[in-house]
């Protein structure tokens, strides 16, 4: 066919309509749609405000804060592969899995500018509904503290009547975090890792260990001959920047919302939501800044 008689891409669209090409798929009668591999039908189904009458701003509520526990989902999905592929010395895809996490973290702190657009008014005509519901009940955010290496087994107690949330708890508080499995393979690699620390009780939180920083200044004192290892502190440093990053917006974000009222949950609301931001994951990697000559 000769160029001039080429259809051009302006015949694509007419009357501000868009052609649908011949080999679009049209029928679903015997084939797999979109809707159906989404479970969409149980997905959008899953929203159902209890307000009566119902609250406007009810679904936004909602919709925060299940999509919040679907990222929470695939955090906790490459936070555990990332461990498992340190455990076996897979160091590249484990840092690739941390880089994805990132990104879900910059969206899981974008989107309480969504829910800051809920007014104290406007939540204070439905919160009442919330009954002792809070997100402090989320078994998911726990967990991926706890692969983080911020263990509580006190918090277990919350959610001893769900069976299958206790079992997942359960699993990440015996588990080694991601941080004792770095530890773990940069004493494989060679480097000075105190035996105390590769063989501590993993269920307990994990607290400041001076003796570990003169092995984090030494990474830091050659980044190219230690490249992999200086990556991948770096990487864990981001991490924990943009966790405390969420924890903050989600502070100012109560305060916005309902002030210093205390929590659905029971908790002091705000008051509490500010200790959290004193607890870390990986403090020598803050602390090996103040030894870095210069």
């Amino acid at each position: 066919m000769a160029p001039h008689d080429e259809q051009s891409a302006d015949d694509e669209v007419e009357a501000n309509t868009r052609r649908i090409e011949a080999s679009v798929v049209t029928d679903f009668s015997d084939r797999m749609s979109y809707g159906g591999y989404l479970d969409l039908d149980t997905l959008l189904a899953a929203q159902r405000p209890i307000s009566r009458p119902e609250h406007h701003d009810e679904l936004l509520f909602i919709i925060q804060h299940q999509t919040t526990e679907l990222w929470l989902k695939l955090v906790l999905h490459e936070l555990e592969t990332a461990r498992d592929l340190m455990r076996a010395n897979e160091l590249a895809p484990a840092l690739k899995c941390i880089a994805r996490v990132k990104h879900i973290q910059k969206t899981l702190t974008e989107q309480w500018s969504v829910l800051a657009t809920l007014t104290p008014t406007e939540y204070a005509q439905f919160r009442g509904v919330l009954g002792n519901a809070s997100g402090f009940q989320s078994y998911q955010y726990r967990a991926v503290e706890f692969v983080l290496g911020n263990k509580n087994a006190k918090m277990m107690q919350v959610f001893e009547a769900d069976a299958a949330a206790t079992a997942i708890l359960r699993h990440a508080l015996e588990s080694p975090s991601v941080y004792d499995e770095f530890l773990r393979l940069l004493a494989r690699a060679g480097y000075d890792v105190p035996a105390d620390v590769l063989e501590r009780d993993v269920t307990e939180a994990w607290t400041f260990r001076p003796e570990l920083v003169p092995v984090f200044a030494q990474i830091y004192a050659d980044p190219e001959h230690n490249w992999s290892a200086y990556e991948t502190c770096e990487e864990l440093v981001d991490l924990e920047d943009n966790f405390q990053l969420w924890r903050f917006r989600h502070l100012k974000t109560v305060e916005r919302i309902i002030g210093s009222k205390t929590g659905t949950g029971g908790s002091s609301g705000a008051p509490f939501l500010r200790r959290a931001l004193e607890l870390t994951f990986f403090p020598e990697l803050y602390a090996v800044r103040t030894e870095i000559p210069g």
